[in-house]
C-alpha cells in the first residue's frame, strides 16, 4: 500500500472506531500509531509518540486550560450568573419579550468570563427558565432561548475552543480570543432579533394562553450596582489585562480563577467539600483536554507523513470545486459531525486534515477559526446529539419536559447562527478585523 492509502485508510478506521464507541483520544492514538507503523515502522512509531507528548504537552500556554476552567467553575457555584440576568432583567422588563433578550445578553456577560457552553447552559437553565415560565413564556421556547445563548460561551472570550483551534493552527490565542468578539456581539444580536421576530409573528410559540403580567422585582439602582460589580471586575481583571498587555493568557487565566475565587469566598459559596468537587472537575476537563490534544497532534503527524492533506489540497483546489467549494463542504461536514460528537472532538479529528487545505487555498486561519468554531457550535443545539440540550434536560430534571420540545425550542437560533456563518463568509472583516488591531 501507498503511504497515502494508509492515511485514507487510517481516517475510515477512526470514524469506525468513533461509532463504535471508543473513547476520541485511544482512536486516534491507535490508528495514528498504526498508520505510521505501516509508513515507516514501529520504531518510528514508538519514538514519534514519545516526541509528540512532550513537544505538544510541555508548552507553557497549555497551563491556561485548568486556570479557565477552574474560573468558569468557580463562576458558576457564586451565583455570579443569576445576578448578572437580574440586572439585564431590570434593564429590559419594558422591552417586548425583554425577559429572553435578558436571557442572551447575560449569557453573552456570563460568557465572557468562563468559556464554557455548558455551564452557561446549566446555570440559565436554572436561573432563567423558571423566570421566564411564571412571566408566561412557553417552556420550550425558555429553554431554547438557554440553550441557543448558551453558545455565545465557546465564542466570546475566553473560549476553550478558541484555545484548541489556537493550538492545532498554531496561531495565537489572544489574536484568536479577539476575533470572537465580533462575531459573538453579532450572534447576541440575531439572536436578540430573532427572539423580537417571534414574539411579533408567532405570539402562540413564545408565550403560552395563560400569559399575565407579573409583577417583577425593581431592583434600585445600588441593588443593580451590587450584582454588576463582581462580574464587572472579573470582565475587567482578566479582558482588560489580557488585552491592555499586562498579562499574557496564561497569566490571565491565573489572575482570573484567583479573582473568581476571592468571589466565591466573599459571598461564602465555597465550602471545602465544593471547592474539592471543583477541583477535581477542573483536573478531569483539562486532562481529558489536553489527552485529547496530543492524540490531535500525533494524528496531524501521521497524516503530514501520509501525504493525504496535499492530496486533498490538490483535489479541492485544482479541480472544479475550488476553495469555497472546499469550504463549503467542510462546514457542512462540522454541521453534520455536531450531530454526533461533541465539539472539542470535531475539531481535533477535522483540523488535521482540514488545515493544510485552508491554508494552501489562502484563506486567512483567524477567519477561518472562527468559522469552524460557530459551525461546531451549532452541533450543541441539533439532535441527536445536542449537549446543550441534553444539559438543559438534566439541570432543570423536569419529567414534563422533553428533549424535543429542547430542541424545537432551539431551532430558531440554529437559523441564526446559519445566518451568522453566512454573514462572516461574505464579511470577512466581522472576524478579524480586532485581531489585526
Amino acid at each position: 500500500m501507498s503511504s497515502f492509502e494508509i492515511g485514507t485508510y487510517a481516517i475510515a478506521a477512526l470514524v469506525v472506531l468513533i461509532y463504535l464507541g471508543l473513547p476520541i483520544a485511544i482512536g486516534m492514538l491507535l490508528v495514528s500509531f498504526c498508520g505510521v507503523a505501516l509508513i515507516r515502522n514501529e520504531a518510528i512509531a514508538m519514538r514519534m509518540i514519545g516526541a509528540v507528548a512532550n513537544d505538544s504537552l510541555r508548552e507553557y500556554l497549555f497551563a491556561v486550560v485548568p486556570l479557565f476552567v477552574l474560573m468558569g467553575l468557580l463562576v458558576t457555584v457564586s451565583g455570579v450568573g443569576k445576578d448578572t440576568f437580574d440586572v439585564f432583567e431590570k434593564l429590559l422588563k419594558r422591552v417586548t419579550a425583554g425577559l429572553g433578550i435578558a436571557t442572551v445578553f447575560a449569557n453573552a456577560v456570563f460568557a465572557s468570563i468562563t468559556g464554557i457552553s455548558v455551564a452557561s447552559a446549566t446555570v440559565f437553565s436554572r436561573v432563567a427558565v423558571p423566570e421566564m415560565t411564571r412571566h408566561g413564556y412557553q417552556k420550550k421556547f425558555a429553554t431554547g432561548v438557554v440553550a441557543g445563548s448558551s453558545v455565545l460561551g465557546m465564542m466570546i472570550p475566553p473560549s476553550l475552543l478558541m484555545i484548541v483551534y489556537a493550538v492545532l493552527a498554531e496561531e495565537s490565542v489572544g489574536r484568536m480570543f479577539l476575533a470572537g468578539i465580533g462575531p459573538g456581539i453579532l450572534l447576541a444580536i440575531l439572536f436578540s432579533a430573532t427572539i423580537l421576530l417571534l414574539a411579533k409573528t408567532r405570539r402562540d410559540f413564545v408565550f403560552t394562553q395563560e400569559a399575565v403580567l407579573v409583577e417583577q422585582q425593581d431592583l434600585s439602582l445600588g441593588a443593580v450596582a451590587r450584582k454588576s460589580l463582581p462580574i464587572l471586575s472579573l470582565m475587567l481583571l482578566v479582558l482588560g489585562g489580557l488585552y491592555g498587555g499586562l498579562f499574557n493568557p496564561t497569566e490571565a487565566g491565573a489572575a482570573g480563577a484567583f479573582g473568581a475565587l476571592v468571589i466565591a469566598v466573599l459571598r461564602r459559596s465555597l465550602g471545602r467539600s465544593t471547592l474539592w468537587t471543583l477541583l477535581v472537575e477542573t483536573g478531569q476537563i483539562t486532562v481529558s483536554v489536553l489527552l485529547l490534544i496530543m492524540a490531535a497532534t500525533f494524528f496531524s503527524r501521521m497524516l503530514a507523513l501520509s501525504g493525504v492533506p496535499r492530496e486533498l489540497a490538490d483535489f479541492f483546489l485544482s479541480g472544479p470545486v475550488g476553495p469555497y467549494g472546499f469550504l463549503l463542504c467542510y462546514l457542512l461536514l462540522i454541521v453534520a459531525l455536531g450531530c454526533l460528537i461533541d465539539s472539542i472532538s470535531i475539531m481535533l479529528i477535522m483540523l488535521p486534515i482540514a488545515l493544510p487545505v485552508a491554508d494552501a487555498a489562502g484563506f486567512d486561519l483567524v477567519w477561518f477559526g472562527v468559522l469552524t468554531v460557530v459551525s461546531v457550535e451549532i452541533g450543541l443545539l441539533t439532535p441527536p446529539f445536542g449537549l446543550s440540550v441534553y444539559t438543559i434536560k438534566s439541570a432543570m430534571n423536569d419529567p414534563e419536559l422533553q428533549v424535543g420540545d429542547i430542541f424545537r425550542g432551539a431551532f430558531p437560533f440554529v437559523i441564526a447562527m446559519v445566518v451568522a456563518v453566512l454573514l462572516i463568509i461574505v464579511f470577512p472583516p466581522l472576524a478579524t478585523w480586532l485581531a489585526y488591531l
